[in-house]
């Protein structure tokens, strides 16, 4: 069965991120026909990328166990949905630091996004996508954006409950085919290049 990791991109104190993990997680939680697994940046504290070679000529060549254990996490995966703050028109330095640190556990998968913030992440997503070509992902057409109103009214909810997002639900259902559809059709190609080596 696939496994989709949801990547949550921003670890700063107070981060909103937990919000639409919670909301993912409990919708895509209990969904067949694939398993789904958060990765939390938080659990995997990473120095800045200082390396003698480039991200993308690194490889497997891990220098730590901390990194070895992301980029083994990473490999698991079949595609993913990064949840992604935009900080200063941008994705935060904590997502892009630890994507630095691995790189061939990525290539030639599907990657979709949700993203919250001004303008609902949009310019952070738009970057993403130009990030992920070059690690050979496919960026997904469809994303989430949680506007700023949205994300007040998740805000003030006491006590939160996910189902502030239900009007995004279908927004998320037409992401999540389209991921799938990726994660099975890039999955069948990887397969098929292991026969052939």
């Amino acid at each position: 069965m696939p496994l989709i990791q949801v990547i949550v991109g921003s670890t700063r104190r107070g981060r909103f991120a937990d919000k639409p993990v919670a909301w993912l997680a409990g919708r895509l939680g209990r969904r067949e026909g694939f398993d789904l697994e958060i990765l939390d940046l938080r659990d995997h504290p990473l120095p800045l990328y200082d390396r003698a070679v480039p991200p993308a000529r690194s490889l497997r060549d891990y220098p730590d166990e901390d990194v070895g254990r992301l980029g083994r996490t990473i490999e698991r995966a079949d595609g993913f949905i990064i949840v992604t703050s935009e900080y200063n028109h941008g994705y935060p330095a904590s997502l892009k630091n630890a994507m630095d640190h691995v790189f061939p556990e990525f290539n030639r998968k599907p990657v979709a996004f949700v993203g919250y913030g001004n303008v609902g992440g949009a310019r952070a997503i738009e970057q993403l996508r130009l990030v992920a070509v070059e690690f050979e992902m496919a960026p997904l057409r469809h994303a989430i954006h949680i506007l700023p109103e949205l994300m007040i009214a998740a805000m003030r909810a006491d006590p939160f409950s996910s189902e502030v997002f239900s009007s995004l639900d279908q927004r998320l259902e037409t992401m999540v085919a389209d991921l799938l559809w990726w994660t099975a059709a890039l999955g069948a190609g990887r397969a098929a290049d292991k026969l052939t080596l």
